[in-house]
């Protein structure tokens, strides 16, 4: 099931970038390295851009508050700005969890396309516990839905069921940037 949320089109929008968001295990990373490697686009993990401090906090069962986030956020802003400006266009993996937080990184690059891809707690919990590796432990996905506030119709964003195919789900997110690249012309 997708969900296109009508946010600002028309020929004034332009996508540059994609934050492929949502909760911890609904797939962000695989989905946002399918649409960059169908569109040509840099890929940014922003898990890989937390500060130690915020990977030790999650480690240890505690999850972020707004003020830990701060800096994070950042940093992904200023990956996506990075590359717009290098004139590639960007794809990245980040939870986006509140709007607060995708208006952070607006600042960084206004026309940011948000894919939101939905889950359920069961499945969110199935997915991060069997991850190998990974500093997010199962018990914190109740947080992440708890801070979870869902894309509004005002914001440039589409929802997306996250246990459709990857593959489906990148084809949606290239298709929903095409349409708006040709209102452009």
């Amino acid at each position: 099931m997708q969900n296109f949320q009508a946010g600002r089109t028309g020929p004034e929008r332009r996508v540059a970038a994609i934050v492929v968001m949502g909760v911890s295990g609904c797939g962000k990373t695989l989905v946002g390295e399918a649409i960059a490697a169908r569109l040509g686009w840099r890929f940014v993990e922003g898990d890989r851009l937390h500060p130690p401090e915020n990977v030790a906090k999650m480690a240890s069962g505690q999850p972020l508050d707004d003020a830990d986030r701060e800096g994070w956020l950042d940093a992904i802003g200023a990956a996506v700005a990075a590359g717009i400006a290098d004139g590639n266009g960007v794809v990245a993996a980040c939870s986006a969890l509140k709007r607060k937080y995708r208006d952070r990184l607006r600042v960084f690059a206004p026309d940011i396309l948000f894919v939101h891809l939905t889950i359920d707690r069961e499945t969110a919990g199935q997915r991060v516990g069997s991850r190998k590796g990974h500093f997010m432990p199962a018990s914190l996905v109740d947080s992440q839905f708890a801070a979870l506030e869902s894309p509004q119709g005002d914001e440039f964003a589409i929802s997306l069921n996250g246990l459709e195919p990857v593959e489906v789900l990148a084809a949606t997110a290239v298709e929903r940037v095409s349409i708006d690249r040709r209102r452009r012309i």
